[in-house]
């Protein structure tokens, strides 16, 4: 194998708008704009790509690239999620092959994409009533045509009592999921126990150890696999694998991003099985959806 080996990082930092002015969660929190961070890394032979431990190691070893960071520096998912990319990239470049294969190999299978249909105002968001709660779910699902996936998106502002206080108010028979109800681990099992709706985490799926957990205490039915929380595709390879050995559903995300961010969310989506992939949250820009979905 020909020797290749990091030579130069840099880095770069881009506001993000968001592409409907203004993105609201609950608790009032309101973004009009995203901080992204791009990294370029440059090998000795010339091979660039966008995404003083690092120096001197081949970008195709990612696993040891990880490990370096690893070393140095304890968390920081999100840093370490663009230097993650990039040398996936350079590791594609150099082999002449797409990621997806080099993750494992492209699946034949038409990708779900999601996208978020928010509420109108700060006032509005899920949680501060659950009787309007329940009347707004059961507006927007009223109308569902059939193949229609729907996820219910808390980003865990609901309390038990709330919780349970909406979905009991539910018309029977409503097809969706709960992404991520409540903010604790303690919060979600409880309300995992009292309910037969079926139940994504998010916010409480950020490593190794808590996808574990999920599986262990059969906390959800499924994950959404934000790659920049959970450390980049080298990390993302290893959650996909543990989740379809688990038999979880995957929706494959991302907080925020660009054209590279929403790229890697293909390529990782484009490697889980049918049957495990739910979703992936990708917009026009990054693939031209067909009937709702895509592929590479």
């Amino acid at each position: 194998m020909e020797e290749l080996k990091i030579a130069r990082i840099d880095v770069f930092q881009v506001g993000l708008p968001y592409r409907g002015g203004v993105y609201r969660l609950l608790g009032g929190r309101e973004y009009k704009s995203f901080d992204a961070t791009i990294v370029r890394i440059t090998t000795q032979n010339g091979i660039a790509e966008i995404a003083p431990k690092l120096i001197g190691l081949d970008p195709r070893r990612v696993d040891r690239v990880y490990d370096a960071m690893d070393a140095a520096l304890v968390g920081h998912s999100h840093a370490k999620t663009a230097l993650d990319v990039a040398c996936w990239d350079i590791f594609g470049k150099a082999t002449g092959l797409p990621i997806c294969e080099l993750l494992g190999g492209r699946t034949d299978v038409k990708m779900p994409i999601i996208d978020s249909c928010p509420v109108t105002g700060p006032a509005e968001t899920l949680g501060d009533d659950p009787t309007v709660d329940a009347e707004r779910i059961a507006a927007a699902l009223a109308d569902k045509k059939p193949g229609v996936f729907v996820i219910v998106d808390a980003n865990g502002g609901m309390t038990i009592k709330s919780a349970l206080r909406m979905l009991r108010q539910l018309p029977p028979g409503l097809d969706f999921v709960l992404e991520a109800p409540c903010a604790t681990w303690r919060e979600t099992l409880a309300l995992r126990r009292r309910t037969d709706v079926p139940i994504f985490l998010d916010e409480l799926a950020v490593g190794d150890e808590s996808i574990i957990q999920i599986i262990a205490d059969d906390a959800a039915d499924g994950i959404g696999l934000k790659l920049s929380k959970n450390g980049g595709l080298t990390k993302g390879r290893r959650h996909r694998d543990i989740c379809v050995a688990a038999g979880l559903t995957i929706s494959v995300q991302e907080t925020a991003g660009s054209e590279i961010a929403l790229s890697a969310i293909v390529h990782l989506g484009q490697t889980i099985p049918g049957r495990n992939l739910r979703t992936i949250f990708g917009h026009p820009e990054c693939c031209e959806p067909h009937d709702g979905r895509c592929g590479l």
